[in-house]
């Protein structure tokens, strides 16, 4: 399809939560990492909109392009609405990244009191939904936050069959959308990946929260990146960098990891006391918003597999609006706890399973949980011996290609 000479391939999961909220008095945040998809998921909406409403007014501000360069602030966003906005008309406001207009939502409260527009937005950090925007409107927007492309949403911007080669290509190249558009080949891909991570890291981190030290920021990530899904704390990462010759205190760590988590670039997995019920306070797990990014500051290196794997099966749990945590039963540990409203699903992650051993680790710890949700080992070999008393043991293909 095509909209202001851009070609996009439909997300029908976004788009149709997107749709539910089409002409409802809220104001529409699409959030998520820089690249993700956020502003083609506007145009989809701006396509459809026009389906509905073919004489509707839509008024599209990019702030990445130099034309809307003079709208800094407050002011000048209000001052060029007001002459935009034809009262005749039924207006549809989209702003792209409107962070960078300083107090926004002044503006965007005001329109919406006076319900003269309906107002979608995107934005690539988490602070925009914190603070000043939020005491102000109170319960009066909705974040639909768009992710990296699914594994099946991969398949088909590649046109690719659901095949293992297909597999390890999204585990290397990871699923920001515009890879379509660049050979999925190791130097070419990676350079571009390495521009993104570039681009996230100076936009939504070190601009923004004006980092002197970058290169402790790269160690940072390289560290993050190297210990993919292993625990760990502010604390035992400033040793390491200590070790490194880097002394850095803890609480600048706090800090830089509270940054990256804003850009949404890492997502936090916290761990869950399975007996005592309760959330630990201290060493978390950290996975990438996107793989591509994560490789391309190692490259990809096929030992690391189980990492990738690990945090794969993340990310398409946390697509679907689970809410996710590490099992701790013990001193056993169950990699997610994954649940949402009326639903638990306990998941163990694994590369193969080639003997007893390692298929008694992997479904011993699930078989020591005594309750009747749902519990699955994913590995990437084919399961042959079905179910194990009631684990089921899936195929990584299979369960990056359903939906739970």
């Amino acid at each position: 399809m095509i909209l202001h000479n851009k070609e996009y391939i439909k997300r029908q999961y976004y788009l149709q939560k997107a749709l539910s909220f089409v002409d409802k008095n809220l104001i529409k945040v699409f959030t998520g990492q820089r690249r993700t998809g956020k502003s083609y998921m506007m145009l989809q909406v701006m396509d459809e909109i026009l389906e509905i409403h073919p004489l509707a007014q839509i008024i599209f501000i990019d702030k990445e392009l130099m034309a809307f360069d003079f709208i800094k602030n407050a002011e000048d966003l209000m001052n060029y609405l007001s002459e935009k906005i034809n009262n005749k008309k039924r207006a549809y406001i989209f702003i792209d990244e409107v962070q960078e207009i300083f107090e926004f939502e002044k503006v965007l409260r005001s329109i919406l009191n006076e319900g003269i527009a309906d107002i979608w937005c995107t934005g690539s950090n988490a602070e925009i939904l914190t603070g000043e925007l939020a005491d102000r409107l109170s319960g009066r927007y909705v974040e639909i936050q768009i992710h990296g492309l699914s594994y099946l949403e991969f398949l088909e911007f590649h046109s690719l069959d659901n095949v293992n080669e297909s597999l390890f290509k999204y585990l290397k190249y990871g699923g920001l959308p515009n890879l379509r558009n660049i050979p999925l080949e190791e130097n070419t891909a990676f350079d571009y990946l390495k521009s993104i991570n570039s681009t996230v890291l100076l936009k939504d981190v070190i601009k923004r929260h004006q980092i002197r030290n970058v290169s402790v920021l790269e160690n940072l990530i390289r560290y993050l990146a190297d210990n993919t899904g292993s625990l760990f704390s502010a604390t035992s990462i400033s040793k390491f960098l200590k070790s490194q010759g880097q002394k850095i205190s803890s609480s600048i760590i706090s800090n830089y990891l509270s940054y990256i988590l804003d850009s949404y670039y890492l997502i936090k997995a916290r761990r869950f006391d399975l007996q005592g019920k309760r959330i630990f306070e201290i060493n978390e797990k950290y996975y990438f918003e996107d793989l591509g990014l994560r490789n391309a500051w190692l490259g990809y290196q096929p030992m690391h597999i189980n990492k990738l794997i690990e945090n794969v099966v993340f990310k398409h749990i946390l697509e679907q609006e689970f809410k996710i945590t590490i099992g701790q039963l013990g001193d056993k540990k169950i990699d997610f706890v994954s649940e949402k409203p009326g639903k638990r699903i306990y998941i163990q992650c694994a590369y193969l399973i080639p003997d007893n051993k390692t298929r008694e680790r992997e479904f011993g710890n699930l078989l020591k949980i005594k309750d009747n949700h749902r519990k699955m080992v994913i590995s990437m070999d084919e399961p042959s011996g079905g179910n194990i008393e009631g684990i089921e043991h899936i195929h990584l293909r299979d369960f990056l290609s359903t939906r739970f």
